[in-house]
């Protein structure tokens, strides 16, 4: 009998206040440098002025949902009269939060008009706020913790976050001589590994209605993708997946990029090379930390003709994979290219100890002003 795993024993909440602005003020500068990593991908042609364009609005969604978070745990630790939790993180496998919170995110969204309709508006908590301090002399705590709750539910209102799941969007990119192409984007926040993570998929379409506006086969596409948004899957499963549910839709290339994991030595307990290295770095505040992004590619290698029913066929994309020992076949991709993104201090640290697994992995380091340098 296999024994089930508790993947909620990796999971810890922030119930320290000073600790939890510190996750959120970490993460705030992490996906600041994110933008100018894609921009530096960019200038080395690994990725489009589109795909950097993509990229950038799901980070910059990324950054509104901390934000939101933010305002919801603004008092975590504080007694406020209600018991709303603290923030769950994965402390193990990625240093985000879980993905329970995500979807508390989601739900608090569908009623956040209710929920902003029956407070009191913040010019409103903000008079009550002085004449307590002034009038009693006291931190008004409770109200507080209203504003902050009404910070969280204005920022779910506006949007522009990062859901659990983000659904497919397609840009045209020009024809290939009858055909149109497009690039189509989606997003997920992974429920095993608990980290955003980013679909490009190039397509050549043939069918007779520009995909976009195709009643029958857009939202049917766009509910295949999103259910497909699994990291276990292979980009190989998802890519033939698609094509042979979609006869007139051909996938030209998908890549897959993961957003993390995030390794701090204030809030994750990572092991190995990594932790060594954030440890002997000894970096101040803000600076303890490591980001790995991974980008999996898949390319279309040629088309084969497969006969469907007595007098039609129909063509299917056959993928390259990585020909190198055989390791195709086990990562079902044509490349995987894996970069860590840290500050300058751990940085030197990892040059000097150059630990094992690190020489074919490529470092964006971030000098203290900002800057973005890569380092392969």
């Amino acid at each position: 009998m296999t024994e089930s795993v508790d993947l909620t024993q990796d999971h810890a909440g922030l119930t320290d206040n000073q600790a939890a602005r510190r996750y959120f003020a970490k993460f705030e500068r992490i996906t600041g440098h994110l933008v100018r990593v894609a921009g530096e991908m960019e200038a080395e042609r690994t990725f489009s002025k589109a795909d950097v364009n993509i990229i950038s609005a799901y980070v910059q969604n990324i950054t509104y949902t901390f934000r939101a978070l933010s305002h919801k745990y603004l008092l975590t630790g504080r007694d406020t009269g209600q018991f709303f939790g603290s923030l769950s993180i994965d402390r193990v496998e990625s240093g985000f939060p879980v993905f329970s919170e995500l979807m508390k995110m989601a739900n608090d969204a569908q009623q956040a008009e209710r929920h902003l309709a029956g407070m009191r508006s913040v010019d409103a908590l903000k008079d009550e706020m002085i004449r307590e301090i002034v009038g009693e002399l006291q931190i008004p705590t409770k109200l507080q913790y209203a504003m902050s709750q009404r910070l969280y539910y204005e920022a779910l209102r506006a949007g522009y976050l990062f859901w659990p799941t983000n659904d497919a969007q397609a840009i045209w990119t020009g024809n290939e001589g009858a055909r149109r192409s497009y690039l189509l984007h989606w997003a997920v926040y992974d429920s095993q590994q608990n980290i955003p993570t980013i679909y490009l998929m190039h397509i050549e379409d043939s069918g007779e209605v520009a995909l976009p506006k195709d009643a029958r086969r857009w939202p049917a596409a766009q509910a295949h993708l999103s259910a497909q948004g699994s990291a276990g899957l292979k980009l190989l499963t998802i890519a033939q997946g698609f094509d042979r549910d979609f006869d007139d839709l051909h996938p030209k290339r998908l890549r897959r990029i993961h957003l993390g994991p995030m390794y701090s030595s204030a809030f994750t307990r990572q092991s190995g090379p990594i932790r060594e290295v954030l440890e002997e770095a000894q970096s101040g505040p803000g600076e303890d930390w490591t980001l790995a992004w991974t980008v999996e590619d898949l390319r279309s290698e040629r088309v084969e003709l497969e006969k469907k029913g007595w007098f039609s066929s129909v063509e299917r994309e056959i993928f390259k994979l990585d020909p190198f020992a055989g390791r195709g076949a086990e990562t079902g991709a044509t490349s995987i290219e894996r970069s860590i993104i840290l500050p300058q201090r751990p940085f030197q640290v990892l040059a000097e100890k150059q630990p094992a697994g690190f020489a074919n992995v490529r470092k964006f380091v971030v000098s203290p002003a900002g800057r973005v340098v890569s380092y392969r």
